[in-house]
């Protein structure tokens, strides 16, 4: 194995193909739970653990689905990670599991996870896919972590429950949706200014 296309297919949904920053991909959960720290990590994980194994899995059986209901199919598996991922958070965070509420079993028709079973993990090897699901799930995890912290900071002055500064004054917009969508595109908007600036 390319030790070069190992480490490409790993790093590249941090940052070239990052799912919320660059494909604009499962949007509605990152502004929706990245009103906290807590939130957005608990959310960004139980997302890559679902792309991670189901990744995995499509990529094992990909040979012996028949094409005409890979997306079914597809889905089926998703919803089994899901389910589990759903069962493991009620039993060891339920407070997180409240939180979260509907959108953790959303992840089941989130784009990201059936956009990487469709377009990468049942086209190549469960090594690769594995590599994929887990460079996605951190890209993933790091965008809702990074627009958390600046929401949950700006919003109440705190990052997972701790003041930073005692006379920080809080901007509430920042902890409700036209906050979210002003950050994300503030970041998006560094983003391909720094990306057309090392292209140029």
């Amino acid at each position: 194995m390319d030790m070069k296309k190992t480490l490409k297919e790993f790093t590249k949904g941090i940052l070239r193909e990052n799912p919320v920053f660059v494909i604009a991909l499962g949007l509605c959960p990152t502004l929706a739970v990245s009103v906290s720290l807590e939130n957005a990590l608990g959310m960004g994980l139980a997302a890559s653990f679902v792309l991670l194994f189901s990744n995995l899995l499509i990529s094992a059986i990909r040979n012996i689905v028949p094409a005409r209901i890979r997306i079914p199919c597809f889905i089926v598996v998703i919803a089994s990670f899901v389910t589990i991922v759903e069962l493991l958070m009620a039993a060891f965070s339920p407070q997180l599991a409240r939180q979260l509420g509907i959108f953790v079993p959303l992840i089941v028709v989130n784009c990201i996870i059936l956009g990487r079973a469709e377009s990468f993990a049942s086209r190549n090897t469960v090594f690769l896919s594995v590599l994929d699901g887990l460079g996605m799930g951190l890209g993933f995890t790091l965008a809702l972590s990074l627009i958390a912290v600046i929401r949950e900071f700006l919003g109440s002055g705190k990052i997972l429950g701790h003041v930073l500064f005692e006379s920080f004054p809080p901007a509430t917009i920042m902890i409700l949706a036209p906050g979210a969508l002003l950050t994300m595109g503030l970041l998006i908007g560094l983003i391909n200014l720094i990306t057309s600036r090392n292209k140029g």
